[in-house]
């Protein structure tokens, strides 16, 4: 039992060993120096490139005590200070959910360091990786944009590590010199295939030529040093553990200085050189002896390039899940919804004919005992195998059956003077919702939930206020011609004519929308409707006041008598009147009304436009809570101040 305990305790004691080794290995000791070989190009019998040193000091190599070597075969070498068009950097951060409030205050002061240490034509840029990863910020010199950026980053989810390397690959472009400085605390956990992935970003650091420093924070996950020191290594770069936020700030902080040490060298070769090259170039920097090696393709073939380097459609495939403007998100997603719409609605239609409401079961039970069978219309003794049109108008037809607001729906459809029966209203209305999430999901592909949902939400109330100002634009119409129409039947009255022979001469002689709705009224009235009655439906249908006025007069002039010419001349300069104060109170109030438009309108088309203008600056707004928290709160409070604007201008004459 005691060599069992005994045996036991050797087991963690050599398992606790082993986690702290695997913790201390991929840190460097503070004299530790590497070298990194960069941007390397033939040109004739001259080979270039930039060597750049990495120590805990800035250090410069010794031009006496360098060696070059290609393929083995030592060639000479002469090296001066770097003169670089470009260069640019990004800063890969993890915002996973594993680096807590903390570590986000850590990656803050890390970069403020870093932006402030690094020369000033460095373009720097941000890539930040939990659930997904993407470019928050394309390389520039704007140091305060970059660090604002930082700032609004925060801790959630999982860490697609690999996915955040080939996006900054990506965005560093084919030239020039390009560094990136990774900070994670932990391995891929959405990647399918690790290995897989972990090559692909490998062999793209490779083939690019981009340097990666590696801080590895709080962290000793065997995979993760596996895939970090796998980055370093590519190029050159070095691997820093860091356990606070001094120690990171000092890592970002060498990455910087880094560049200050970057020197061109020149390779003399006998002969021009093509195709793929090891490239190897060792000496000593202040005393510390550094070797930096690089496989590059000189002859720009890509038959030549030994490294498995990713196609195109690969570093596609592998970037689209995280990165937030790729199309392919929203294609399949928007394609998937109409698909299963289109198969509701065919579904629908067919088994809509043989579908029955609670209510037209109780009137068919009814219907069987009433002794003359009611005839049916031609349209319902058509076959079931209809046009999908028509059985399409027959489902919406039903659906608004059911629905306490058709009646209103109609009225409006019915005051707007629109050819339109409930069952197209319908499918106009789920028409515009698919059409409006489609084109929302389009242009704010960035976001693609946040377009569709915004188009969704334009298509659903967007056909509602068409009608309603379409209706109050025709019963505003009507209202205008109402008091010159009265007028003529006044006229008509005092030269002899009767009631229904004025009315005639107006849907004769006036123009629209009045004519047509005395032309309704008259018709009524052939068919057995009294005339007072048909003209105060038309009153409601028309949503006039004036005209119920006007039917007021004519009911008390025959139930008591008097001269209905004289009754409807008052009434009419009574209209006159009320319209001419209306249109004093519209001027007077013309200045609010236009400062609500404009206050309203403004920040809608600012957004449009930030939106086409500034993608990256404007999709703060729903790519990060306190975005959304604002935007919520902006959309809350622009819909109080329309509402409460429209309470102040509107006086009631």
């Amino acid at each position: 039992m005691t060599s069992g305990v005994t045996r036991g305790l050797a087991g963690m004691l050599i398992a606790f060993a082993s986690i702290v080794g695997v913790g201390i290995l991929p840190a460097h000791a503070a004299d530790d120096l590497t070298a990194g070989l960069s941007e390397v190009q033939a040109d004739g019998q001259t080979v270039t490139g930039a060597l750049t040193l990495r120590g805990q000091n800035v250090l410069e190599a010794d031009p006496g005590s360098l060696k070059a070597t290609i393929d083995g075969k030592e060639m000479p070498v002469s090296i001066q200070k770097a003169k670089h068009v470009v260069r640019g950097a990004m800063l890969v951060i993890d915002t996973s959910g594993s680096m807590g409030p903390s570590g986000m205050a850590t990656v803050r002061a890390a970069s403020e360091t870093y932006l402030n240490t690094v020369p000033k034509d460095v373009l720097v840029g941000v890539v930040s990786f939990a659930n997904t990863a993407g470019v928050d910020q394309a390389p520039t010199l704007d140091r305060r944009a970059v660090q604002d950026v930082v700032d609004g980053l925060v801790s959630n989810g999982d860490t697609a590590l690999y996915a955040a390397m080939m996006a900054a690959v990506k965005a560093l472009g084919p030239t020039g010199d390009r560094s990136i400085v990774l900070l994670s605390d932990g391995a891929d956990t959405l990647a399918p295939n690790k290995n897989a992935a972990r090559a692909q970003a490998i062999a793209a650091l490779k083939k690019a030529q981009v340097r990666v420093d590696v801080v590895r924070f709080k962290s000793n996950d065997p995979d993760a040093t596996a895939a970090l020191r796998g980055f370093a290594s590519a190029n050159g770069g070095s691997v820093v553990s860091a356990y606070n936020s001094a120690a990171a700030r000092a890592a970002f902080k060498a990455s910087a200085k880094a560049l200050d040490t970057q020197a061109q060298f020149e390779i003399q070769t006998p002969t021009e050189l093509k195709g793929s090259h090891d490239i190897k170039i060792s000496g000593v920097a202040g005393s510390l002896p550094f070797t930096a090696s690089l496989v590059a393709d000189l002859g720009a073939a890509p038959a030549a390039v030994p490294t498995p380097a990713p196609s195109p459609s690969p570093v596609v495939v592998a970037a689209a899940p995280s990165t937030p403007s790729s199309t392919p998100l929203w294609v399949p997603l928007l394609a998937a919804c109409l698909i299963g719409v289109g198969l509701f609605l065919l579904a629908a239609t067919t088994l809509a004919p043989s579908l029955e409401t609670r209510r037209e079961r109780r009137l068919a039970a009814i219907e069987k005992y009433v002794t003359q069978p009611r005839m049916r219309s031609r349209s319902e003794s058509k076959p079931h195998q209809t046009a999908i049109t028509e059985q399409l108008i027959g489902l919406g037809d039903r659906v608004m059956k059911e629905r306490e607001s058709t009646g209103r729906t109609m009225q409006l459809i019915d005051r707007a003077d629109l050819p339109l029966r409930a069952g197209e209203w319908f499918l106009l209305r789920v028409l515009a919702v698919l059409v409006g999430g489609a084109i929302g999901g389009y242009f704010l592909s960035s976001s693609v939930l946040l377009g569709i949902t915004f188009g969704v939400l334009v298509g659903l109330f967007l056909p509602p206020a068409v009608l309603r100002h379409l209706a109050r634009r025709r019963s505003n119409a009507f209202e205008k011609q109402l008091p010159g129409a009265l007028a003529l039947v006044a006229t008509s009255l005092a030269s002899g004519f009767g009631l229904p022979q004025a009315l005639d001469s107006i849907a004769r002689d006036a123009s629209e929308p009045i004519s047509k709705e005395f032309s309704r009224a008259l018709a009524e009235t052939r068919i057995g409707t009294d005339l007072p009655d048909a003209l105060e439906r038309m009153a409601d249908r028309m949503d006039s006041t004036a005209m119920l006025w006007a039917v007021m007069a004519i009911r008390i002039q025959r139930e008591v008598g008097g001269n209905l010419a004289d009754t409807l001349r008052t009434t009419v300069q009574t209209l006159r009147e009320r319209e001419q104060l209306a249109g004093q109170i519209r001027a007077l109030s013309a200045e609010g009304r236009l400062s609500a438009y404009i206050l309203i309108a403004l920040p809608i088309f600012l957004f449009i436009f930030m939106v086409f203008v500034s993608n990256d600056y404007i999709r703060l707004l729903w790519s990060r809570p306190i975005g959304v928290i604002t935007l919520i709160v902006s959309v809350v409070l622009m819909v109080i101040g329309w509402f409460w604007m429209r309470r102040v201008i509107r006086i009631e004459v």
